[in-house]
């Protein structure tokens, strides 16, 4: 196979790149003044502003011939045809269907699978009507006040953003809480005041067989049954997201209250189907739909718009600019707005889990860098925290700013200041400040000259930080919607480009096939010596802590 960096548009931007390189963002904007009007997208309600890049008509243009070059037009035509797009595990990514508004047939093997979607979502609006006015009750015939989502991964962390980012609309009496880890300390803090005849349990697991979740699943059962509830009643407070009937069954779920979804839904891609029950019954089904629709007008932009004109492969093709070229191998999110302060983790998995790959389609390696770190924290704590790294640290790190312009909870000016810290942190990353600017600036405040001379190198910023601004109206379900597709496409078509795939995560699951091994050990009292020496000792130790301590 021809290796990405074997693409001609790829050594024609190594070229461009060390022609470019010396040119700074404060000369690329003295130098053009469009700049802005040059470098701006709008799609599905999200605008995005990426003039702050180390990019020009000549880099976008090379950049979007990589992305042909790398067959980006046709991996997005197989992907919504429902194409085996997932060659490892042999099959699509469906994701897109889960949304899909228009009304049209999405067939897979010959066989729409449309009426089977809706059917679902049919029966989410059903049940999850009947909990929010009040007609599902516990077994005592009391409401349903506190909902507990149990899973792990894209089982946990889809719901819980979208849930968090869309607390404004939520439910007056419905607490949504989610518990994904292992460790007792999280379902015990989450339950302890709780009560059992109103705590309706969501176990989200396809196959019902992942070991924390049911670990923590069975530990919630028992909790609900020491209150002095009956096998009988765990009916009326536990449902399921699966499609293992047997399995569900035998926990003591009633089968009509699984919800099913299907093999082409991979973990990380999966709150626009069952998995989204915590949204809808915080939200309401009338705004899930709108976050299905605002997903659904962001897939139609990445599936028609030109390459140069698309929003998604803008922002991935700037991925790999800084990835490939520039070697800037990590991505901050910084979200100014505190409904989103779990976006940033629900992207960490999206990217990691996807395009953290070291070989190709095929099964070679790769000879080039492929997904980048993500990680953030909303904004303005940001700034109190890991900004001084990104100003002045020694490492280049594109950023994406999100912000909405309308505040959700208009209080006093405190969302024009948001704003402004925004703007202004966009600014400052790529303006900076240099020596003679703070010499002036200083001297202008009295200070002395040999003042001046000790400060000048720790005030000073070197500036020219690439990053971008998004920007939606408000922060309502379309946008969530719209945003979230956004960067499901965007990590798509980087994927194509490196050639990798983005729907498989095998390194997930190693360290669990070794814990189960491990968790025998840590039940026997006998010393342990088939792993290497540091495991070994670490286990013993381990052993004897806890004897000491029994």
């Amino acid at each position: 196979m021809t290796q990405p960096v074997d693409l001609p548009a790829w050594q024609a931007l190594n070229q461009h790149y060390q022609s470019t390189k010396h040119l700074t963002l404060r000369e690329m904007f003295a130098g053009d003044g469009t700049r802005f009007e040059q470098f701006q997208l709008t799609a599905a309600g999200v605008f995005l502003d990426y003039s702050k890049n180390h990019v020009s008509a000549e880099t976008m243009s090379l950049l979007t011939a990589l992305a042909r070059e790398s067959h980006v037009p046709q991996g997005i035509a197989a992907m919504f045809a429902g194409e085996r797009v997932n060659p490892t595990e042999q099959r699509p990514a469906l994701h897109t269907a889960l949304r899909n508004r228009s009304g049209k047939a999405v067939i897979v093997d010959g066989n729409d699978v449309m009426p089977a979607i809706n059917k679902v979502l049919d029966r989410l609006a059903v049940f999850s009507n009947k909990v929010r006015n009040g007609e599902w009750c516990g077994y005592d015939g009391s409401m349903i006040t506190d909902v507990v989502n149990i899973g792990i991964g894209g089982s946990d962390l889809g719901p819980l953003m979208a849930s968090e980012a869309l607390a404004a609309f939520a439910h007056e009496r419905l607490n949504i809480h989610f518990v994904s880890n292992v460790d007792g300390s999280h379902l015990a803090s989450t339950i302890k005041n709780l009560d059992p005849k109103t705590t309706l349990f969501i176990i989200a697991s396809k196959t019902f067989t992942t070991q924390e979740t049911l670990t923590n699943a069975g530990s919630a059962k028992q909790w609900f049954l020491d209150s002095g509830a009956s096998e009988v009643d765990v009916a009326k407070h536990f449902v399921a997201l699966s499609t293992n009937t047997e399995r569900v069954t035998a926990f003591g779920i009633d089968a009509e209250n699984m919800f099913e979804f299907w093999d082409w839904v991979g973990g990380r891609y999966s709150l626009w189907s069952a998995i989204g029950l915590p949204i809808i019954l915080s939200i309401g089904m009338e705004r899930f739909e709108q976050l299905l629709e605002g997903a659904h007008a962001m897939d139609e932009h990445f599936r028609t718009a030109p390459l140069d004109q698309n929003l998604p492969v803008t922002l991935a093709l700037l991925t790999v600019w800084y990835n490939n070229f520039h070697g800037a191998h990590s991505h901050l999110i910084a979200p100014y707005d505190q409904y989103l302060h779990r976006f940033p983790a629900y992207l960490q998995q999206l990217t990691m889990e996807s395009n953290g790959k070291s070989v190709h389609l095929d099964g070679s390696e790769v000879s080039c860098n492929t997904g980048p770190i993500v990680w953030g924290e909303p904004g303005t704590n940001g700034q109190h925290a890991y900004f001084q790294l990104v100003h002045q640290g020694t490492h280049i790190i594109p950023t994406d700013f999100i912000l909405p312009m309308e505040s959700l909870n208009p209080v006093g000016q405190h969302h024009e200041l948001l704003m402004a810290n925004c703007f202004a942190q966009s600014e400052a990353l790529m303006m900076g400040k240099n020596s003679e600017e703070l010499t002036l600036e200083m001297r202008e405040a009295g200070v002395t000259v040999d003042e001046i001379d000790r400060l000048t190198g720790h005030r000073t910023f070197a500036g020219n930080r690439p990053s971008n601004t998004i920007m939606v109206h408000r922060l309502d379900a379309h946008a969530l919607g719209a945003l979230i597709a956004l960067y499901e496409h965007k990590v798509f078509v980087e994927a194509a480009i490196w050639n990798i795939n983005p729907f498989d995560q095998w390194g997930v699951e190693l360290g669990k096939q070794l814990a189960s091994a491990i968790q025998k050990e840590l039940s026997s009292a006998k010393p342990v010596t088939n792993h290497d020496s540091s495991t070994n000792g670490l286990i013993n130790r381990a052993l004897k802590m806890r004897n000491l301590h029994a």
